[in-house]
């Protein structure tokens, strides 16, 4: 692993305490959910389900959430349900949002089924709220008119229960070619959007010659879009135990710069496509990552099945002095569920006991 810069060291202490500090090396094995971070992964083996799929059986997910918590202490997730009754890519048959009064027991108010669009299929959303108006945003992605995968959106709204189906515009499209051999990315997908430093920023799955790679778009209105340095470029490379694919996850603001969480798979790992684990980076602009964790992922799941050791789409907060992590995890038989991991600050009592 790359040395860590002290200031570094500082911000992940401030969220795993001492732990971190043990340095990790690569080993060559398949992911593990403990080993070379010393103490963090641990820390992720007591959850809470916040959110099953439909059908409690093989390939139907309950996954990618999108949460936000509003001026009244009330909790909203989007997330998408996934079933296995339709072609690859194209499962995602609902956007659900769902609301909490405690960010663990969620209840369902808004449904946006992919027919209502009409979509061919959605994958992840991404759910916040506009710090200028107080109104929500809402965005979400798929074959936009059948054509290739685009980030699209819904009118803002006072409350979740608002979004509008009929309402859903692209903002985010492939762009076309400048020069007749331009090699422009083909998609974008899974959007992850916050407001920070004066702009909306979004860090998108973009499908580049069949690949997924990481890019970086920003938005004075959250409307329209402009790709944040070259439009090719991925702010992530394919390398180490991400080289088959890397996506964004999640970005946490620290007291300086923020935590980057991002997701990828590896070559020889059985169906690299949706076998998806977790790692974490660093940046202090928005834009220039450090990987934290090149060597080997860190969260992959604690109850896999024989195949997937799914651990991916995952949202991170601070909520009340704590840190929030929902996040898609695989089940043993073959589906995925939403689950609340959360991690007390350093020095305090973790008394919750696992599942």
């Amino acid at each position: 692993m790359a040395f860590i810069p002290q200031t570094l060291l500082a911000a992940l202490t401030i969220l795993f305490g001492n732990a971190w500090a043990q340095q990790p090396t690569w080993t060559g094995a398949a992911p593990e959910a403990s080993g070379p971070y010393g103490l963090i992964p641990g820390k992720f083996t007591q959850y809470e389900v916040v959110l099953e799929p439909d059908k409690n059986e093989p390939e139907w997910w309950a996954g990618a959430p999108s949460v936000v918590r509003d001026r009244q202490g009330v909790f909203w997730m989007a997330a998408r349900m996934r079933t296995a009754d339709a072609p690859y890519g194209l499962r995602g048959y609902e956007v659900r949002i769902l609301r909490s009064r405690d960010g663990v027991h969620f209840a369902v108010a808004q449904r946006i089924r992919r027919e209502d669009v009409p979509i061919p299929g959605f994958e992840r959303p991404a759910l916040l709220i506009d710090p200028r108006t107080g109104l929500f945003k809402l965005y979400a992605c798929g074959p936009w008119q059948s054509g290739p995968w685009t980030i699209i959106k819904f009118d803002d709204v006072q409350d979740p229960r608002q979004f509008q189906a009929s309402t859903a515009k692209p903002v985010i499209a492939p762009r076309k070619k400048v020069l007749p051999r331009d090699m422009p990315v083909e998609g974008y997908k899974d959007p992850v959007i916050l407001y920070a430093e004066g702009a909306f920023h979004a860090y998108l799955i973009g499908q580049h010659r069949g690949l997924e790679r990481v890019y970086h778009f920003r938005s004075a209105d959250g409307e329209a879009w402009e790709p944040v340095g070259n439009p090719y470029e991925s702010i992530m490379r394919l390398d180490g135990w991400h080289d088959f694919f890397v996506r964004p996850a999640s970005v946490l603001p620290l007291p300086f710069g923020y935590l980057f969480v991002y997701e990828g798979s590896h070559v020889k790992w059985y169906d690299p496509v949706y076998n998806i684990a977790t790692g974490l980076g660093f940046t202090f602009d928005l834009h220039h990552v450090v990987d934290l964790t090149p060597g080997s992922p860190l969260l992959v799941s604690t109850t896999p099945s024989p195949l997937f050791r799914t651990w991916r789409y995952s949202h991170w907060m601070m909520v009340d002095g704590e840190l929030w992590v929902y996040a898609e995890v695989g089940r043993p038989n073959l589906s995925n569920e939403i689950r609340l991991f959360r991690l007390p600050a350093p020095g305090a009592r973790a008394d919750r006991a696992p599942q």
